[in-house]
């Protein structure tokens, strides 16, 4: 038998290789194999497909605006103890603010650095740049190139944002030159930045804003600049929805003194005061139960020279010895003053040299009073 066992399976692989091959081809019939036509038929769009009007007007943002937007390298030295002096570098963004060369920024942005060099949209060289003024207060920087023929920016009106508005913006992500990214408001917030330093009426926006973004332009439909782009929200280090801005108007408020004074004139008052609450108010015997009461007087300071009286009289507020019987600070420029924070706000709005309505009230009287602002080393 052994023999014959190869025959037999060879019968039974021949026969099985009919059948399928045979009578059962026809499972097969009807599938259509793959063929290699002479061209491949596929549906374009029609030639010149036109641009709706948001798509038109993002276009026009950009092209009128990106070739003011530049890219700022700054180059820090530092110092270790094991291998001794060494440079890192950082990336930013700013842009023009005139035909000089001014380039409005972050301050920290610039922060200790030993060298900053601009590259302008569309170039390759690094053009040296230097520092023209800095607020650290308010996170802004002036720096300025020598390049002919440059086109400023046009700065516009962040008073009067609403929640909703749609902005554009313009900057260098993660050293990704010439990048545009599209939001709205999201909010306009008081914030305060990693370095414990506030933001009063920061623009809150959803537009995609990453490390490199900062001190970009944050622009309106009309690609005028509302903001400049300063920092996020994030746990990853990166765009999470949430970016902020500080109002163009704050920046427009210390720009000539940072142009032409390579620092801030900070307002003041010239006054040391304390809160009213309505239970001191009533402790007090004040004529209202909110406001600022003068304690002190700087001599010759704005309140002063205004004839602003501060306290007279001992008193101890817990186990702090103050002077009561001074004026009490009820609102500037018509708005009301509840706080020191509400002053500081209204300040950071002026400069030196300003004057504003202080509102008080000495003893019952109501009185208006016009105060030439100071300086703030004016400040008790």
């Amino acid at each position: 038998m052994k023999p014959l066992r190869p025959v037999v399976l060879a019968i039974i692989l021949a026969a099985g290789f009919f059948y399928f091959t045979t009578h059962r081809s026809d499972r097969f019939a009807g599938i259509d194999w793959p063929s290699r036509p002479q061209h491949v038929e596929i549906t374009e769009a029609a030639s010149g497909s036109s641009l709706d009007s948001e798509e038109q007007n993002n276009i026009d943002v950009y092209r009128k605006n990106i070739s003011s937007v530049v890219n700022i390298t700054s180059r820090i030295r530092s110092f270790d103890f094991f291998y001794g002096q060494y440079e890192t570098e950082g990336q930013g963004s700013g842009f023009i603010i005139d035909k000089e060369g001014r380039i409005l920024t972050n301050y920290h942005v610039i922060e200790n650095a030993s060298k900053i060099y601009v590259t302008l949209h569309g170039r390759e060289k690094q053009i040296p740049a230097s520092i023209v003024g800095t607020d650290k207060t308010h996170d802004l920087a002036v720096i300025q190139i020598k390049v002919p023929e440059l086109r400023p920016m046009t700065l516009g009106d962040s008073s009067n944002l609403l929640v909703g508005q749609k902005v554009y913006a313009i900057g260098n992500p993660f050293g990704l030159n010439g990048t545009l990214t599209l939001g709205i408001v999201s909010s306009i917030r008081g914030i305060r930045e990693p370095d414990g330093m506030q933001i009063e009426d920061a623009i809150q926006t959803d537009a995609a804003i990453n490390p490199g973004n900062s001190g970009g332009p944050l622009l309106n439909y009309h690609g005028e600049v509302i903001g400049i782009n300063t920092m996020i929200a994030s746990s990853v280090g990166q765009s999470a929805g949430i970016g902020f801005a500080i109002p163009i108007n704050t920046a427009k408020a210390v720009l000539n003194d940072l142009v032409t004074l390579g620092r801030v004139r900070r307002p003041a008052l010239g006054v040391r005061t304390i809160p009213i609450d309505a239970e001191l108010a009533s402790e007090l015997g004040l004529a209202a139960d909110y406001g600022l009461l003068i304690v002190q007087t700087v001599p010759g300071g704005a309140a002063d020279r205004a004839g602003l009286r501060g306290g007279s009289e001992r008193a101890y507020l817990g186990n702090m010895q103050i002077s009561i019987g001074g004026d009490l600070i009820v609102a500037i420029d018509g708005k009301d003053i509840n706080s020191q924070q509400g002053l500081a706000q209204i300040m950071n709005s002026h400069r030196a040299g300003d004057t504003v309505k202080v509102t008080i009230y000495r003893g019952k009287k109501r009185i208006d009073v016009n105060v030439e602002l100071g300086e703030s080393r004016e400040q008790v």
